[in-house]
């Protein structure tokens, strides 16, 4: 259905003009200037010199000057309109050759000088002052002129004279209030323009005779037409709708803030039937009075399409049955009635032609074309914003429309409720618009069978219902703005490509769907309150492997709603490794852990002797508290040795051949482990005993030593000894040297005694044998006299 309308022929041309300086242009920002509604007194000085696009609309200019613009050697379009200029000096454009869009309207312009211009695709100098058409005789150089927007207060012929060579796709003329005191009906025949829109004056009763029949126009466009009941507007209207039928070209007609009577209405659509018009429409219709009752001739028509929008009434009796039958009854395929207030539409009266109805913001009710059959042949049919509550009703309606594949029900008050009934849509419905209703989960029980495209987005829906009547055929599904927490299963729609489940309250989703829907080529599920969870990680991976594909909004509309310190977060950015959230993975990796460590501190422990170190501990500590139970006097007392001798069986030989002889023939007591450990006790218990009664502990070191485990005991305990603490009980002999590389790492106390502590070394030379013995005996007798005074003094 075509609807010519100027603000949207005037945004085309400003969309496509834009969209071709996008493609060429890389850098946006340095082109696109806006400062409309700035409050600026001029243009300002401060503009790139790459801009391409300056909106400065809105403001409070009131020149433009060279100077302005003369820097803006790449500027393409200007726009300008909504503000105060009341002279216009054509050449201070004469430096911005690639000028294309020049948009002046709105202002107060009442004079302009004409200058050699640019060739410009669109000129807006409409809503202005001009007395006279501001068109210079240098217009008619304008080969590419697509839009011409002009302001008269009186016509003449020879003022379209310049422009007549050119053909202009599309003309706005705003005549001005004073319009029609000198007018020249014929002023506009020189017009060769495809679309030609008239405004006439405003609040002035419609009294002019200019002949609006363009030969060369396809699209003609008036408004601000008022036909008062007393007055002779509808003469005069009349007059010029009949000079229509002189064109031949002329296939569409809009009419827009029409105020009249019913009865100028009906005639005007009746006079309209009969003319070469295809595409009628009528908007922002006041009307009054009565309506007469007549017959209503549809022969002879070469409409098909009838298009009426927000017709408002004053009438408070009208014979709406009357308008109703002559609606319907229209042989035409398009028919249009919306904002309009209508309550009813009654059935054709017989097999209509009716392809495409549009009742849309009306106050229809359910019982709107109730068992009719005589709109077999309609296809598409638009009930939307009316007051259809009963979707079983609206679904037996469409039953007797054996061709009916579009139907808009959106914003509506629609219920299902499963008691009331089966559904019975007709077989053909292909597509079906639900949307802003109350509908529920039970409507997926009411759903034509062979539907394709179904809307139900914005209504009560808070789970898709399993089993459900198998929807084999549908393509795209919407389901935005509910309160799903799950996707679908496309068990159920098999063929689905489409769907869009945003703003739901989608938190946990599987990622099965994604795996499962192979049709889906376009899905969009942004804004719903994701938890940013381990449930949610298999999802986001296959989201984001399709998302360049099919993932409508990836990835700004995909947050995390949960948990708080995920809030926010884009779902691209969320991560979350396998092994925190699988469970099985990880007890087995924690288990092998504990396994390793537990291999790994054993390995150690065995290293480094420490089954020993705690025999020993254990040993030491049974001591120690015997110790701490003992008196000291009863423990010096029990001391029954001089000394106690550690060495290694295989330094037995020098042990009893040399050390003993030369010790004991002094008198000195010395304990030894073959004589003096006591049987059944262990070997242990023996050593910490023998170290206990002994004055100090005589340890042989060689190479057997350090290869010894049971002097190693002896060695720790003799250092740790309890009962002479802070007293230098260790006496060292060096029998044989001993490399540092020879001694194990468990000997650690060996390393430092010897790195700290002075030790005697057993010489080989016979000479020295008489001052080492001296040595270690005045070593031991020193202390021994030590202990003795003690002992004397106790």
């Amino acid at each position: 259905m075509m609807k010519t309308n100027s603000s949207i022929f005037q945004f085309a041309i400003i969309f496509i003009l834009i969209l071709e300086i996008r493609i060429q242009l890389s850098e946006e920002s340095d082109f696109l200037v806006n400062r409309s509604k700035t409050g600026l007194f001029h243009i300002p000085k401060d503009l790139s010199l790459k801009t391409t696009i300056l909106d400065i609309s809105q403001n409070y200019i009131s020149e433009l000057q060279t100077s302005d613009i003369l820097s803006l050697s790449k500027l393409r379009i200007l726009i300008v309109s909504h503000n105060r200029i009341q002279y216009l000096d054509i050449s201070v454009f004469k430096f911005n050759q690639e000028l294309e869009y020049l948009d002046l309207s709105h202002n107060e312009l009442g004079r302009i000088s004409c200058h050699p211009t640019v060739n410009l695709k669109h000129l807006d100098l409409s809503f202005n002052a001009f007395d006279d058409l501001p068109i210079c005789k240098e217009f008619g150089n304008m080969s590419q002129l697509e839009f011409l927007g002009l302001s008269a207060t009186q016509l003449q012929k020879s003022s379209m004279l310049p422009i007549a060579p050119l053909h202009i796709r599309k003309v706005l003329l705003v005549l001005g209030d004073t319009y029609g005191k000198k007018e020249d009906p014929e002023s506009l025949q020189k017009l060769n323009t495809e679309s030609l829109h008239i405004v006439f004056p405003t609040r002035k009763e419609f009294s002019f005779t200019l002949d609006v029949s363009v030969s060369t126009a396809v699209s003609l466009e008036l408004s601000n037409i008022k036909c008062v009941p007393d007055g002779n507007g509808w003469s005069y209207f009349q007059n010029v709708l009949s000079k229509l039928q002189k064109n031949s070209r002329l296939s569409s007609l809009t009419l827009n803030n029409i105020e009249t009577t019913w009865n100028f209405f009906i005639m005007l659509l009746q006079l309209v039937w009969h003319t070469s018009i295809e595409y009628f429409s009528i908007s922002g219709v006041k009307l009054q009075g009565y309506l007469d009752l007549r017959d209503f001739d549809y022969s002879d028509t070469s409409l098909k399409a009838l298009s009426i929008h927000q017709v408002v009434s004053n009438a408070f009796s009208l014979p709406q049955s009357y308008i109703y039958k002559i609606f319907s009854n229209m042989n035409i395929q398009n028919f249009t009635v919306s904002g309009t207030h209508m309550v009813h539409m009654v059935c054709p009266s017989q097999i209509s032609p009716f392809l495409h109805l549009d009742f849309s913001n009306n106050l229809l009710t359910d019982i709107v074309f109730k068992n009719c059959r005589n709109l077999i042949k309609l296809e598409t049919l638009s009930l939307q914003m009316n007051q259809l509550k009963e979707l079983a009703s609206i679904a037996q309606m469409t039953n007797e429309m054996k061709s009916l594949q579009q139907l808009d029900i959106s914003q509506n008050s629609l219920r299902y409720d499963e008691n009331e009934g089966n559904c019975s849509w007709t077989r053909s419905l292909l597509s079906l618009n639900m949307s802003s209703n109350i509908l529920t989960d039970s409507v997926f029980r009411c759903l034509p069978p062979k539907v394709k495209v179904l809307d139900l987005h914005d209504n009560r829906i808070r789970s898709i219902p399993n089993p459900i009547m198998k929807l084999e055929d549908l393509q795209e599904l919407n389901v935005a703005s509910n309160s799903l927490a799950h996707f679908p299963d496309c068990g159920t729609f098999n063929r689905l490509s489409v769907l869009i489940i945003d703003s739901n309250s989608i938190s946990n989703p599987s990622a099965d769907f994604l795996q499962s829907c192979h049709n889906i080529r376009s899905i969009s599920a942004g804004n719903n309150p994701f938890q940013c969870t381990c449930e949610l990680r298999e999802f986001v991976q296959s989201l984001g492997q399709v998302a360049s594909k099919v993932v409508e909004g990836w990835p700004d509309s995909y947050k995390c709603d949960y948990p708080e310190n995920y809030k926010g977060t884009l779902l691209k950015d969320f991560h979350v490794s396998q092994l925190s959230c699988n469970t099985t993975l990880l007890l087995v990796t924690i288990g092998v852990a504990v396994l390793i460590f537990t291999v790994t501190v054993t390995a150690l422990c065995i290293y480094f002797d420490l089954p020993w170190y705690l025999r020993m501990v254990f040993q030491w500590t049974q001591t120690r508290r015997r110790a701490r139970n003992t008196p000291l006097e009863e423990l010096q007392r029990n001391i029954q040795f001089h000394a106690f001798i550690s060495y290694s069986g295989h330094d037995s030989a020098w042990v009893k051949s040399e050390l003993l002889p030369n010790l004991e023939k002094e008198e000195l007591r010395i304990c030894l482990h073959e004589r003096n450990f006591i049987p059944g006790k262990s070997i242990v218990e023996n050593i910490i005993n023998c170290i206990e009664k002994s004055y100090k502990s005589i340890f042989v070191l060689s190479p057997n030593f350090v290869q010894s485990e049971w002097c190693h005991y002896e060695l720790y305990f003799a250092h740790h000894n309890l009962f002479h603490e802070g007293s230098n009980n260790l006496i060292l002999i060096l029998l044989e040297p001993i490399p540092q590389y020879s001694i194990p790492s468990s000997y650690h106390k060996l390393k430092n005694l010897m790195a700290r502590r002075t030790y005697l070394e057993w010489p080989k030379e016979k000479s020295k044998h008489g001052l080492f013995w001296a040595n270690l005996r005045a070593s031991i007798n020193i202390k021994l006299r030590e202990q003795a005074k003690k002992i004397d003094h106790t």
